[in-house]
């Protein structure tokens, strides 16, 4: 377009060049949905991974966003900047609170690998990522996405995705590396519980020298379930006679069936597949517990809270950053932040309020100017002039 077509009346022609491939991802997408009923099943029921995901959950939901003026051309046209703010930041709909908003976000990505938001044009809410299907467009990108079989547009729908290999549509849980260490950790649970309900007794054989029919057999197995009965509480006495005699079927014992070491180091790999360092459920006092918070924060939470400022922001149009400002595991040591800003202060970098509002105080009146550093004898009002300061002889003349 020319500049003097605007003069002209003539409109800007807007050319729009689609994925000569998009045709060839609907086929493989449709049957992509995950079946991730059984990291629900795992989140309810094993202490570990209820624990983890709680953590991070709860975590970052208590990251507050900033929406900056600085608009972009979104998805969602003409909303002002307060708006959105209020939106992500204090009430995304009239029942919910932010923060089990968030909650229920988050949870949706970890077990899921992807969050749904419907925004219907005044209010945020969440959809259950487990019930959501996506119908891709042969031409764009996505036609519609279904849930139980209501259709939302593209345009109404804000879609977070964890990472995946093998769909550009929908995310993986990230439970899903950790699925055969969850199975095993359920099945040596399930296997001392099976332990204990037959009455902590791995079994017996009664040896009898002589060759039993089948039906004295059946006859001693049921007479024998009926009176000895350890998971009743108590082993009522028996009389053997006829030669018969006890051996057990197994030495094994409950100190052998405890699987406390393979248990400990399975949740390790459950911690670290979600994102958290197990020191950080390691009870004493650890001397590097500060390093591993932070790495936790820079490497597990702000990922996930990053996904869904990138996705508030293509939708509303709004620069949508992360306010770290209030996690303690992000700021230094309150002894190397008051040096730091003394100095910043004392340097003239930055005047005295300024340092006040990182720090979270009020603003003093008066406290606006920057300081002139005086730190150079004799240059205390140019610190570019060095040296001794001059001197005055008895008659006010410069020596």
């Amino acid at each position: 377009m020319a500049w003097y077509d605007r003069f002209l009346g003539r409109e800007e022609e807007v050319l729009e060049k689609l994925n000569p491939i998009q045709q060839y991802f609907g086929a493989s997408a449709q049957g992509s949905r995950e079946y991730t009923q059984s990291y629900e099943k795992y989140y309810e029921t094993l202490e570990i991974v209820n624990r983890a995901v709680n953590i991070v959950v709860d975590d970052a939901a208590e990251i507050s966003a900033v929406v900056q003026s600085i608009g972009r051309t979104g998805v969602v046209k003409g909303i002002k900047r307060v708006k959105v703010n209020k939106l992500i930041n204090e009430e995304p709909n009239l029942f919910q609170d932010i923060n089990s908003f968030k909650r229920n976000l988050i949870t949706d990505y970890i077990l899921d690998g992807n969050i749904f938001i419907y925004y219907d044009g005044a209010h945020l809410y969440h959809i259950p990522a487990s019930q959501v299907s996506i119908k891709v467009d042969a031409k764009t990108y996505i036609e519609k996405y279904t849930y139980n079989e209501v259709d939302y547009s593209p345009n109404e729908i804000i879609h977070v995705k964890e990472n995946s290999f093998h769909d550009m549509y929908r995310g993986v849980s990230r439970l899903k590396p950790a699925i055969r260490t969850m199975q095993l950790m359920a099945s040596m649970r399930q296997f001392q519980d099976n332990f204990f309900k037959n009455g902590a007794v791995p079994g017996l054989v009664l040896k009898s020298p002589n060759t039993l029919s089948e039906k004295i057999k059946e006859r001693m197995i049921q007479s024998w379930t009926a009176r000895y009965r350890p998971d009743a509480g108590g082993r009522r006495p028996l009389v053997l006679d006829g030669g018969i005699e006890i051996d057990k079927i197994s030495n094994v014992s409950f100190k052998d069936l405890d699987f406390q070491t393979s248990i400990a180091d399975n949740e390790k790999i459950i911690l670290k597949a979600i994102g958290v360092p197990p020191i950080l459920l390691d009870s004493g006092n650890n001397a590097n517990i500060r390093p591993n918070m932070r790495m936790y924060y820079l490497e597990t939470i702000l990922p996930i809270v990053r996904k869904m400022n990138f996705a508030l922001t293509r939708f509303f149009g709004f620069n949508i950053e992360e306010n770290i400002t209030n996690i303690p595991a992000l700021q230094p040591e309150l002894r190397d932040q008051s040096q730091y800003y003394s100095a910043l202060v004392n340097g003239g970098i930055i005047s005295p309020n300024e340092a006040r509002d990182q720090l979270g105080f009020e603003p003093v009146e008066g406290y606006d100017d920057l300081r002139v550093p005086a730190n150079i004898a004799g240059s205390a009002v140019n610190p570019d002039e060095g040296g001794r300061p001059v001197e005055e002889d008895e008659n006010g003349e410069e020596e």
